[in-house]
C-alpha cells in the first residue's frame, strides 16, 4: 500500500497557501491503484473502493481461533484504507435485518414529517428543498423509540468500524438525509473540521493541523432504501484524502470539474453501510428517478479527543434507552459485543471534561466515565430508578 498519507504542498512558514496549488499533485494521488493485497478482506474492488461483506466478515470473526486478534487485524486493515488507501469502504450487509431498517426508517419518516410541521429546515452543501434532513437523529430516535434505538445501534460491525479509525470512546451522532427526486448533486467538498471553513479561513490553520483533522472524525452513511444509481449515491474521488491542501481547494472550478470527471459512484442496497476519510472529497449524487427518495443515516463519529458537531444530550439518551437495554441484557438475547455497541453509541466514553474537586480519579487515572456506569449498572442489574439515581448523581459531580 502506498505509505505516502500527503504530498509535499508548498507552505510559507508551516502554512499552506490555496494559489500554491496545483491539480497535478491531486491527480498524481488519485491515479493510484488500489490493489487486492493491501484488503485481504474485501470480497470485491469496484472502481477503486474495496467492499466487504459484513455476513462474511462476522462468520470469520466467529470461526476464528482468537476472535480478539482477528479483528484487530480487520480494524488495522480499514484503517490503512481510510488513511492511505483509496480512503472509502462499503460493508455490505452492516444492518443485517431489514426489518431492523425498516422500523427505523419508519421513526425516522416520522422525524422529517414533524421536522416540516415545526417548519425547520436548512442543510450544508445542499439548496434548500433539495432533500429533507433531521439533525440530531441520534438523540431523537433514542428519545422517541428506545427499543428501535437499541436494535439498530446494537450492532458490533457498526463498533468495529468506529474503533477502527477512532479507538475506543468514540461518539457517534447521525443526521438523516432524504435526497429526494430531482434532487441536484452537491457540489464536492470536504467534511468537518475543517471542510467547513472557507479557503481563507482554512488558510489561517497551520499544516500540521490539516493532517490532524481527518484523523478526528469518521464519516459514514447507513442506506435506508436500495439505492441504484439512478438515485444518486454519493459521489467520490478515491486517494483524495491524500492530497494535504485539499481542504483549500474543494470550491476552486478547476478542482471541481477534475472531480466531475474522475470521481466513482457505487450502488447499495438497504443495510449496506459506506464509511470514509472525512477529508476524502465527495459530493451527493443527482437523484434522476421519478420515485426513489433516497434515505440515509449519515453517522458522523467523533474521536473522544475531538469535539463532535452537534450537541447531545446523552445522561437523557441513557436514561430513555437503559430499560430496554437491560431487558435485553437479563434475557441475554444479545451477545456481550452488541450490547457493548449500544451503549457505545449512547453513552459517553471519556471522562473528561469534568469536575476533579467532586469527581477526583480514585484508583486510576481517570473518574468513571457515563458508559462505565451504564455498563456496571447492567452488570449488576440495577433497576431503571437506580440506575437514574447514580447517573443523575454522577451529572452533578461533573458540573463546575
Amino acid at each position: 500500500m502506498n505509505t505516502s498519507s500527503a504530498m509535499n504542498i508548498p507552505a510559507h512558514h508551516g502554512y499552506l497557501r490555496a494559489a500554491a496549488c496545483q491539480l497535478a499533485d491531486l491527480d498524481r494521488l488519485v491515479q493510484t491503484a488500489t490493489r487486492a493485497q493491501d484488503c485481504p478482506q474485501a470480497t470485491a474492488i469496484l472502481q477503486g473502493v474495496p467492499v466487504y461483506d459484513g455476513k462474511a466478515l462476522r462468520a470469520a470473526q466467529a470461526a476464528s481461533a482468537d476472535p480478539h486478534s482477528w479483528r484487530n487485524q480487520l480494524m488495522a486493515e480499514w484503517a490503512q484504507v481510510w488513511r492511505s488507501g483509496p480512503g472509502v469502504l462499503v460493508v455490505q450487509g452492516l444492518v443485517p435485518d431489514a426489518t431492523v431498517v425498516d422500523a427505523t426508517s419508519d421513526e425516522f419518516r416520522a422525524l422529517i414529517a414533524e421536522s416540516h410541521a415545526a417548519g425547520y429546515g436548512g442543510d450544508h452543501f445542499a439548496k434548500p428543498g433539495a432533500n429533507d434532513r433531521v439533525w440530531n437523529a441520534l438523540e431523537k430516535l433514542c428519545l422517541r423509540a428506545p427499543d428501535v434505538f437499541a436494535a439498530y445501534y446494537g450492532n458490533a460491525m457498526l463498533a468495529t468500524v468506529c474503533e477502527a479509525w477512532l479507538g475506543p470512546a468514540y461518539q457517534i451522532t447521525s443526521q438523516i438525509n432524504s435526497v429526494n427526486p430531482g434532487g441536484a448533486a452537491q457540489t464536492a467538498h470536504r467534511d468537518y473540521h475543517l471542510g467547513f471553513f472557507t479557503a481563507a479561513g482554512a488558510e489561517r490553520f497551520p499544516a500540521h493541523v490539516h493532517q490532524l483533522s481527518p484523523l478526528l472524525t469518521l464519516q459514514g452513511a447507513v442506506a435506508h432504501v436500495d439505492m441504484p444509481l439512478e438515485s444518486g449515491p454519493t459521489l467520490y474521488l478515491p486517494h483524495s484524502q491524500k492530497y494535504e491542501a485539499g481542504y483549500l481547494v474543494a470550491g476552486m472550478p478547476q478542482f471541481q470539474q477534475y472531480f466531475d470527471q474522475h470521481h466513482v459512484q457505487l450502488p447499495l442496497k438497504k443495510g449496506d453501510g459506506i464509511f470514509f476519510n472525512p477529508a476524502l472529497l465527495h459530493a451527493a449524487g443527482h437523484n434522476r428517478s421519478t420515485d426513489i427518495r433516497r434515505m440515509a443515516n449519515l453517522l458522523q463519529v467523533s474521536s473522544a479527543f475531538g469535539r463532535c458537531m452537534e450537541t447531545v444530550d446523552r445522561v437523557r439518551m441513557a436514561q430513555a434507552l437503559y430499560p430496554s437495554l437491560l431487558q435485553a441484557h437479563s434475557s441475554s438475547a444479545w451477545s456481550a459485543d452488541d450490547l457493548h455497541a449500544a451503549v457505545a453509541a449512547s453513552a459517553e466514553g471519556y471522562a473528561f471534561p469534568t469536575n476533579l474537586d467532586r469527581d477526583p480519579p480514585l484508583g486510576g487515572l481517570a473518574p468513571q466515565s457515563q458508559q462505565d456506569l451504564m455498563r456496571s449498572a447492567l452488570a449488576l442489574g440495577h433497576t431503571p430508578e437506580q440506575f437514574n439515581t447514580t447517573l443523575q448523581a454522577q451529572a452533578q459531580t461533573r458540573l463546575s
